[in-house]
């Protein structure tokens, strides 16, 4: 009787101690969860108030981004550590854990730790910043950038797509900045018959170019022929305009250049296929 009554009690406090370890277990897996959760709102708060910050200290957009970034992923880890220590779990075992599975996890994430780097190279050399229309001749990616972070690069295509490029490949890139400078020249050809006037080709182009208020007439302007082609002359015109203006003023230069010809009654060849009738 007596043994029963022993081992009753300590059947009774074995499950009540167990009972109250799940409890507080569970609870403490609750609280850090909603710790978690509120950190990740209060990072993506945190980040928003560092650049308007970054803005009134006039920092560049790539740099502050990235500085964004970096500072968003250090609070993570340090929100991981202080929740890691409310569960019980000593800081001290999973920096040693970390630490022996270190070169496993180089391994893992040697790609982003190359953006990584990239993105700081960008940043320090600067081939291009934030606003820049620029294209990446490994890919042939083109377009403007919005974006410079962390690990990854946003472009803004004509079309409006948006193209993510990773830090390191833009860092071992030819990349060609087409707007590094206020202005940028435009280079148009026509072809016209060899029967058609070449000096009356020329003024017309020429006119074109003098009425046209976005091209930079303080820069120089060539017009020449280029080149003697099989069924055609080529003539080159070469000036300035300012960057915004580029895509718009390419296209409306070659289309009055077009309806001129015609108007003068210049020749524009075409491939023709001559066919001779035997008798």
């Amino acid at each position: 009787m007596f043994f029963k009554e022993v081992s009753d009690f300590f059947a009774e406090k074995f499950n009540i101690n167990i009972f109250e370890k799940i409890l507080s277990l569970g609870l403490r897996v609750v609280i850090a969860g909603i710790i978690f959760i509120i950190t990740i709102y209060a990072v993506k708060y945190f980040k928003k108030f560092l650049k308007k910050g970054f803005k009134k200290l006039k920092l560049d957009d790539g740099i502050s981004g990235f500085l964004s970034s970096l500072i968003g992923v250090g609070l993570y880890i340090l929100a991981v550590f202080i929740i890691a220590q409310f569960l019980g779990i000593d800081a001290a075992s999973i920096v040693a854990l970390l630490g022996s599975a270190g070169v496993t996890v180089g391994l893992a994430i040697q790609g982003s730790l190359a953006n990584i780097a990239g993105g700081v190279l960008i940043l320090i050399l600067k081939p291009f910043k934030v606003g820049d229309f620029i294209t990446e001749n490994t890919h042939n990616n083109e377009g403007t950038v919005v974006e410079i972070g962390l690990i990854y690069t946003k472009l803004n295509t004509f079309d409006n797509k948006t193209v993510i490029l990773p830090n390191g490949t833009l860092a071992n890139s030819s990349i060609v900045n087409a707007t590094n400078t206020p202005f940028r020249m435009i280079e148009l050809k026509f072809d016209i018959a060899y029967s058609a006037n070449f000096q009356k080709a020329r003024e017309v182009i020429e006119n074109i170019l003098k009425e046209d208020e976005m091209v930079l007439h303080e820069k120089p302007i060539l017009i020449a022929m280029d080149s003697l082609e099989s069924s055609s002359v080529v003539i080159c015109s070469r000036f300035y305009v300012a960057n915004e203006n580029f895509v718009s003023t390419r296209y409306r230069i070659r289309e009055k250049v077009k309806i001129a010809f015609d108007e003068n009654k210049i020749e524009i060849p075409f491939t023709q296929v001559v066919v001779h009738k035997g008798k």
